[in-house]
This record gives structure tokens, C-alpha cells and sequence, in this order.
């Protein structure tokens, strides 16, 4: 009942919208100066034909259309170049629609997720890290603490021990090299070859000897 009485209410355009019908609009004037633009070059070619002819008069009218066409045509060209505007314009309000949107969206959803992030429970949740982490640190060190027999031991103790043994391998390494020197060979005269010294036998060679003999007899 309202409906009839005060109308539908009015909505508002659409900016895709209004730029296809701002291109329907450039096309068909497009096409109408297209169509002047024949008109007028024809009304040139009557108006040369007349003027072959002799017929002056005839020769004048086609030039007065062809006044009137490019009057139209700059008219259209004018309309073209309000659309062009108006276009551009439009182009850019709507960029700048919709940079707005996108800012207000990032916007919304920051505030959400500050609202889902209360500073209180931050400052909670780094605090109980802290403490678990203390606790674990404290957890490894006691892991790591000797007990028994091992915490009697004296650090010192051992460690002068350490340097004794240290010590002791040193001067053994520097004793080493003396008394295992190899000999110098004793020079040989030619000719003579130098008699085989007879080896001490072993304790085992000896008792393999006698058990030898043993079961010889």
C-alpha cells in the first residue's frame, strides 16, 4: 500500500553499473558521429557535383548541411569528452570506495583480535612460561647434582692427582727417547762376517727342552 502510494524507493547505483551504461552511451555516440561524419563528406561531393553542373544554388545548400553535420558532429564530441570525464571520475571513486572498505575490514579485524588478546592475559601467559621455565632449570640442576659415593669425592683432590699423572707421563715421554736409542752398527772388515752370539734361551724354552727329552727316553 505505501509501495503505491509514495513509489519504490529509490536505489542507489551501482559504480560497475553506471560505467557499462556510460559505455553504451560513448558507443552509440561514437556511431552517430560516424554516421554526421559520412553525411557531411557526402553533402561535399553533392555540393561538387553542383558546382559542375552550374547549379550554384544547389552547390550552396549541400555546404549548409554540411555546416549543420559538423555542428552535430562537434556537439557529440563534446558529450563524448563529458562521459570520458565523468567516467574517470567515477573510476576513482570507486578505487577509492574500495580502498576504504579494505582499510575499515583490516581495521575491524584488528580490533577483534585485540579483543581476543587481553594485555592481562598476556602478561599472565609470560609469566607462567617464566615460572616453568624456572622450575625446569631448577628440575636439571638437581638431576645433575652428585649424590653417594660421587659427592664425597674433592674436586681438588682429584684434580691434583690429575696433574701428577700428567706429570709423571711427561717426564717419561722425555726419559723414552735415551734409553731406547738404537746402537751404531760396528763397522764389519771385508771378508769377515762378524760370529753369531748365542741367544739366552727362555725359562719355556728351557722347560720345553726337558720335556722333549723326557719323552725321548
Amino acid at each position: 500500500m505505501f509501495g503505491r502510494m509514495f513509489g519504490k524507493p529509490k536505489q542507489e547505483p551501482n559504480a560497475l553499473t553506471t560505467l557499462d551504461k556510460l559505455n553504451e552511451t560513448l558507443e552509440m555516440l561514437e556511431k552517430k558521429e560516424k554516421v554526421l561524419q559520412k553525411k557531411a563528406a557526402g553533402e561535399v561531393e553533392k555540393a561538387k557535383e553542383f558546382t559542375k553542373a552550374k547549379n550554384k544554388r544547389a552547390a550552396i545548400q549541400c555546404l549548409k548541411r554540411k555546416r549543420l553535420y559538423e555542428q552535430q558532429i562537434e556537439q557529440l564530441g563534446n558529450f563524448q569528452l563529458r562521459i570520458h570525464d565523468q567516467m574517470i571520475m567515477l573510476e576513482g571513486a570507486k578505487a577509492t570506495t574500495e580502498t576504504v572498505d579494505a582499510l575499515r575490514t583490516g581495521a575491524a579485524a584488528m580490533k577483534a583480535m585485540q579483543k581476543a588478546t587481553n594485555i592481562d592475559d598476556v602478561d599472565k601467559t609470560m609469566d607462567e612460561i617464566n615460572e616453568q621455565t624456572e622450575n625446569m632449570k631448577q628440575i636439571q640442576e638437581a638431576l645433575s647434582t652428585p649424590i653417594g659415593a660421587a659427592a664425597d669425592f674433592d674436586e681438588d683432590e682429584l684434580e691434583a692427582e690429575l696433574e701428577e699423572l700428567e706429570g709423571a707421563e711427561l717426564e717419561e715421554q722425555l726419559l723414552q727417547p735415551a734409553t731406547t736409542a738404537p746402537a751404531a752398527p760396528i763397522p764389519v772388515p771385508a771378508g769377515k762376517q762378524p760370529a753369531r752370539i748365542p741367544q739366552k734361551r727362555t725359562e719355556e724354552e728351557d722347560e720345553l727342552a726337558a720335556l722333549q727329552a723326557e719323552m725321548a727316553l
